[in-house]
């Protein structure tokens, strides 16, 4: 394809073929008659404002005959009978298409060079309520949705700053995905913003089917071995207008309610919103409290395990530990049935229809309650700490660092069984050097602020501080 030529019947002709008119049910064009000249639109149905198209046509049909006279191309046309804000002038074939499947309207006219390309658009998309992964008691109750003019007004509204950048990008050969880059050009890092914006124009791929998650594995350093995530998601407004205060670049993918944060550091997982709506001292107890019992959580098992695998690895007033009630499976394996089976209750509740929730509800407790205890199959030492493992798995906002720990969990256990104390001291040993190993998409390293160090941006990861002038 190339430039559009001045022939108005082969141009039509083209674009009738290129776009699907009479074969796709959805692509609706139309012919006009304007001050004398052949005039059509090409739009797909759904997208289109039709109170808005209805004017403008309306207006163009009163033109007279006389109207057009002396125009010479497009642009001559829009800045004197379009009335609609949002239109630009082009001339390639390629980008005029690619213009009408993202919704924009087609207009060509006899005689006039070039297409006009109106953003009279409507997505269908659901309203801005509270996501259900990231509620707070106090504070905003909206939420970004699945398409990225919305969110980027939600921004917009938290910060009204001249310097905030909405950077424009198309990503995928096949679906030319829209993508947004929005940061503080007055702060946020150039070199990372460069980096950013390499790594996306890099993509070689058809299509973003899976939104924000295909970008993601498309820009990720190649290491599948490694469960930790790269990338920090919110899909609250409030979260990330404070992330680009803050220097950092949101990541908008068309089609997806989550947005990414970069650069993301493991630190980063520490924090949540709710945080942040309660006084300095309560946020910071609650941030604490998630960070160690985020920790226990991975070493509960393993450690306990250790301690009740031979008998006399306990001091006196800790006995009571080294004698869980025998059962059907010895206890390595009870443990990790249970692993598995809390993921696989995890799977089921997602697929289980609202009107037998309190079916599966009440199975899910059979299944791990009391029978399973009198059935002589587990014991109930290991219900209770699978019960600790699976509560602290919610207290982390992240499900992707989640499972990370999950998988090491199992792991370690493993190792633990293999090698006893040696196989728990290279396991810990092990999961410290995945960690220090962790290639980040972008940005100092994945330790940072401990690697490289830096005591000021460490300990406001750590503790929730008042609010200052610089702290958002």
């Amino acid at each position: 394809m190339g430039t559009l030529s001045d022939n108005y019947t082969e141009n039509v002709r083209l674009f009738d073929k290129a776009l699907g008119v009479g074969r796709s049910v959805d692509m609706v064009s139309r012919d006009y008659l304007i001050g004398g000249r052949r005039a059509r639109i090409w739009v797909v149905d759904g997208y289109g404002l039709d109170e808005t198209l209805e004017r403008m046509g309306s207006f163009w049909l009163s033109r007279p005959g006389d109207a057009l006279e002396g125009l010479r191309d497009m642009q001559d046309f829009a800045n004197r009978f379009i009335t609609f804000s949002e239109v630009d002038v082009g001339f390639d074939q390629e980008e005029l298409i690619t213009s009408v499947l993202m919704g924009k309207t087609l207009l060509l006219v006899e005689g006039l060079s070039g297409g006009a390309q109106i953003d009279a658009k409507s997505y269908p998309s659901r309203g801005v309520d509270e996501p259900p992964d990231g509620k707070v008691l106090r504070g905003s109750h909206d939420g970004f949705v699945e398409a990225v003019v919305p969110n980027m007004a939600l921004l917009r509204r938290r910060i009204r700053d001249p310097h905030l950048t909405m950077e424009g990008l198309k990503v995928g050969k096949r679906s030319h995905t829209d993508a947004v880059l929005c940061y503080l050009d007055d702060k946020a890092d150039p070199a990372l913003l460069s980096a950013i914006r390499e790594k996306l124009n890099g993509i070689d791929v058809n299509s973003l089917s899976m939104a924000q998650e295909s970008v993601a594995e498309a820009i990720r350093p190649k290491q599948w071995y490694n469960p930790f995530p790269k990338v920090r998601y919110t899909e609250r407004p409030d979260s990330a207008a404070a992330s680009v205060m803050e220097g950092n670049v949101v990541l908008m993918v068309d089609n997806s309610p989550s947005v990414m944060i970069l650069p993301t550091t493991f630190f980063d997982f520490t924090q949540e919103a709710n945080e942040f709506y309660f006084p300095p001292l309560v946020g910071s107890y609650l941030r604490l409290l998630r960070i160690i019992v985020f920790l226990i959580s991975l070493l509960i098992t393993p450690t306990w395990y250790l301690m009740v695998k031979e008998s006399g690895r306990l001091p006196d007033w800790l006995e009571f530990l080294s004698s869980p009630e025998p059962a059907a499976l010895g206890l390595l394996w009870q443990l990790l049935v249970v692993e598995f089976l809390v993921d696989v209750l995890k799977l089921a509740s997602l697929n289980t229809p609202d009107s037998l929730s309190n079916s599966f509800s009440m199975l899910g407790a059979l299944i791990l309650g009391d029978f399973a205890v009198q059935a002589g199959w587990l014991g109930p030492e290991v219900l209770v700490y699978m019960a600790f493992v699976s509560v602290a798995s919610f207290a982390q906002p992240s499900y992707e660092m989640g499972y990370a720990f999950k998988l090491l969990r199992v792991a370690l256990l493993l190792l633990t069984a293999v090698f006893d104390v040696w196989g728990y001291g290279l396991g810990i040993l092990a999961i410290l050097i995945l960690l220090a190993t962790t290639k980040p998409l972008v940005g100092r390293g994945y330790l940072y602020p401990l690697i490289p160090f830096h005591g000021k941006a460490l300990w406001r990861l750590l503790v929730r501080e008042p609010i200052s002038r610089d702290n958002t």
